[in-house]
């Protein structure tokens, strides 16, 4: 009697998606308590299911409730709106994952990781390398060595020298440096602390032991490792790496303007042989950083405890330590030193920009390759998702850093242009060229916007026609049909973003290596490089010049405007939230700076909550995941214990698993995988809309599509107004899914199907494996 008792107990886990919600909405009652969790992430039940296992009879036939909340995770307080300054950081991690499917291809998978570290390492050297730019260079050494930009900026007087070339201790040009480099070292410094400070509150969260099962082969998908969601050691390792790397980039743009005038002065041989040994210990502390972020990259198949603790910290402080030296080095009194010109930024640019590209290149014939071996049509841009997001990144640390540059420039110099009569010379050549490509790219976007609306439309007026049929007998009404097909049409958008993708990385890659090529051939800025050519070259040279900068400034101006009103607004915060709910979902494996990834929190608390549930009491569990949740949900699942994972059914509605995941995230989300899922639950059931932007069907092959996915569900639920609403029905698009009947109707029949399979719990308290067959029925 007891046991049946048991087996009678059902539990329905909700996880909700983008956004985030609160326990009184997920669960339809305000008198909500936390049954697990704390202020970041719980578990809620309503106030009267409490004890609902306490008992069972009021529970039979219907499951307990739960809504499992996370959304702090990403839209918390007000702090987390300043990771928008952290989006290349971001969007390069999320390029690691995007790998195609491999199949024995264990060395050309380490050589892709490699590739993307490595762009990472580039994006860090090149955000310190911006702030290098406008405190060194735009400040310390272009305003306050030019007496016309220094004499009416107060706060310049102590590192300015008069008309006559006096000034007080500060202003010689090394000293200057060396002071102004303590913004782009506190800059480091702050990344630093901001990576270690969530890697201890992220990354270092206990993943459910896992206990080798005789009866289940080791895991084909990555997801379902040990260690996948435990990448404590790999961040530690890319955060010294990438401090050490900030840290080199502040002491070479002082140290190295030191020694070359030391060179070429023909001042005293101890500066002279000083200045060489900084150099040479640049290189050798740069090539250390390299080989770090070579060495090693992800452990999954085990829970990987291990800390490189002598590395970890020994790093960082040796490249503290060159850089003190260095400042001290730079400080050295030099009277006949004077500051004029800019400071060898095209140089560092340039070298930045070209590495970049060479990478990705490499990166895009690696990706080929992985791709070529095991196809998959499905696959984002023939499995060239990665470099082009990887591609993108680059793109954003560019208008960033240069952004700026550029609106700082403009600032010092007054009235002035910045290159072209100023009172100064302004920022580097390369960045300018950089900017003058904006227009031309904002072109071909333009060109894809449109081509994309055209597509719209023709299938706006093919859903007009089907329209109808969903709906037969209702008396027809033009505007409500051309909603609902508007509708439809402008969900299909989402399956397009790989064309807008693929479309503006290619671009950018082909403009920026023609903005290299004309910034090192011709040594200035694109408007006087045209000068003396055709009137039309020279007028669009100038053209794009000016709208580039006065656009790249822009773009600089809305993000951290966009920041600080996030910072202030809850509603903009949760907007960004919302960013971060897509692309924080996966582990920081190529960038340590990038904004924390909650999902090493949320799917050990998931996986948690599910195996000592199911062990406690035997009974049923419908894991019930909307969109991003159902991202989490299937996460989850794949941790479990193969004996609780063959006891859980899968309930996924509103969900991207298929149509964003395993389009661009085919190697963990890809046909293969999601099969495999299907085979492990007891049992599966997806719902979908056609007016759903974002969730779709999960399309395995065969006869398992078909038990999987439920027919598109109707949407709006009504045409017209009927006795069951009287007022009009809403399109709910990708919302308000269990608004619909077929919701109830999936859940009690997922429930159902697990009532002959699931065993009593063990004395032992372990879980007993099911009885019987897996359970996969058609439905």
């Amino acid at each position: 009697m007891e046991r049946d008792t048991a087996d009678e107990t059902a539990l329905e886990l909700l996880v909700h998606g983008v956004g985030g919600t609160t326990p009184e909405a997920m669960l339809g009652d305000p008198r909500t308590v936390r049954v697990s969790g704390d202020d970041t992430a719980a578990v809620y039940r309503r106030a009267d299911d409490a004890d609902a296992e306490e008992r069972p009879d009021d529970y039979r036939g219907k499951p307990v409730p739960e809504a499992y909340v996370w959304c702090n995770l990403t839209s918390g307080n007000g702090s987390r709106a300043l990771w928008l300054l952290l989006l290349p950081f971001m969007v390069v991690n999320l390029a690691h994952w995007m790998r195609p499917n491999a199949h024995r291809r264990t060395r050309t998978v380490r050589a892709y990781g490699l590739l993307v570290r490595l762009v990472g390492l580039s994006l860090t050297v090149l955000l310190v390398a911006a702030a290098c730019e406008v405190a060194l260079d735009l400040v310390a050494w272009q305003c306050a060595g030019t007496h016309a930009c220094a004499e009416g900026r107060s706060w310049l007087g102590f590192l300015s020298a008069d008309a006559h070339g006096h000034g007080g201790w500060w202003s010689q040009p090394g000293r200057r440096l060396a002071l102004a480099a303590l913004v782009p070292a506190a800059l480091t410094g702050l990344l630093w602390y901001l990576s270690h400070r969530t890697w201890g509150a992220y990354e270092s969260q206990q993943p459910l032991p896992h206990q080798p099962d005789p009866e289940e082969e080791a895991p084909t998908n990555a997801l379902g490792r040990p260690g996948f969601w435990y990448g404590r050691r790999l961040v530690a390792r890319l955060r010294a790496a990438h401090t050490a790397a900030g840290l080199l980039t502040v002491a070479a743009a002082v140290g190295t303007s030191a020694a070359r005038f030391d060179r070429e002065s023909g001042g005293p041989v101890l500066l002279d042989v000083l200045g060489r040994i900084l150099d040479g210990a640049l290189v050798a502390g740069t090539a250390i950083v390299v080989w770090v972020v070579c060495r090693r990259g992800r452990s999954e198949n085990t829970v990987d405890r291990t800390l490189d603790r002598t590395l970890v910290r020994l790093l960082p402080a040796a490249a503290l330590a060159l850089l003190v030296l260095t400042f001290l080095y730079a400080g050295w009194s030099r009277p006949e030193w004077r500051s004029h010109g800019r400071l060898p930024g095209d140089a560092t640019f340039g070298g930045i920009v070209l590495v970049q590209g060479a990478v990705i290149v490499a990166l895009a014939v690696v990706a080929h390759a992985i791709h070529r071996r095991a196809r998959d049509t499905r696959a984002a841009l023939r499995g060239l998702g990665g470099p082009a997001t990887a591609m993108l990144a680059c793109a954003l640390g560019g208008v960033m850093s240069g952004g700026v540059s550029q609106r700082v420039a403009d600032w010092l110099d007054g009235s002035g242009t910045p290159g072209a009569g100023g009172t100064i010379e302004g920022p580097p050549v390369l960045l300018s060229w950089q900017a003058s490509v904006i227009p031309p790219l904002l072109i071909v976007v333009a060109v894809v916007c449109a081509v994309l609306a055209q597509r719209t439309m023709r299938l706006k007026r093919r859903e007009t026609a089907t329209v109808a049929t969903d709906y037969p007998g209702e008396p027809e009404d033009a505007a409500r049909t051309s909603r609902i097909a508007g509708t439809r049409a402008r969900a299909a958008l989402t399956d397009q973003a790989p064309m807008i993708i693929g479309a503006v990385s290619t671009v950018t890659l082909l403009l920026g290596a023609g903005a290299l090529t004309g910034a090192w051939a011709t040594h200035q800025v694109p408007g006087r490089a045209a000068q003396g050519t055709y009137d039309i070259v020279e007028g669009a040279a100038q053209t794009a010049q000016a709208l580039g900068s006065w656009l790249i400034g822009l773009g600089f101006i809305l993000f951290v405007t966009w920041g600080r009103r996030a910072y202030r607004d809850a509603s903009a915060r949760r907007t960004i939230g919302i960013l971060w709910d897509v692309g924080t979902f996966w582990p920081r494996a190529a960038h340590p700076f990038a904004p924390p990834c909650y999902a090493e929190r949320a799917v050990p608390d998931l996986t948690w909550r599910m195996a000592t549930w199911t062990r406690t009491t035997g009974g049923r569990l419908v894991l019930s995941g909307h969109s991003q949740g159902s991202v989490l949900a299937a996460a989850a699942a794949w941790q479990l214990h193969p004996t609780v994972r063959r006891r859980v059914a899968l309930l996924t509605y509103g969900s991207p698993l298929e149509r964003l995941y395993g389009r661009w995230f085919p190697a963990h989300f890809g046909p293969a995988a999601l099969g495999a899922l299907h085979r492990q639950v007891d049992c599966w059931r997806n719902l979908h809309r056609t007016t759903d932007p974002i969730g779709g069907p999960v399309r395995l092959p065969g006869e398992d599509g078909p038990q999987v996915d439920h027919p598109a569900l109707k949407d709006p639920l009504a045409y017209g107004r009927t006795e069951q609403h009287p007022l009009p029905a809403p399109i709910l698009g990708h919302s308000d899914y269990q608004a619909d009947p077929v919701f109830a109707e999936e859940r009690a029949r997922l429930l159902a199907r697990l009532r002959p399979e699931v065993p009593g719990p063990r004395p032992d308290g372990e879980p007993a494996a099911p009885q019987g067959s897996s359970g996969k029925s058609s439905s």
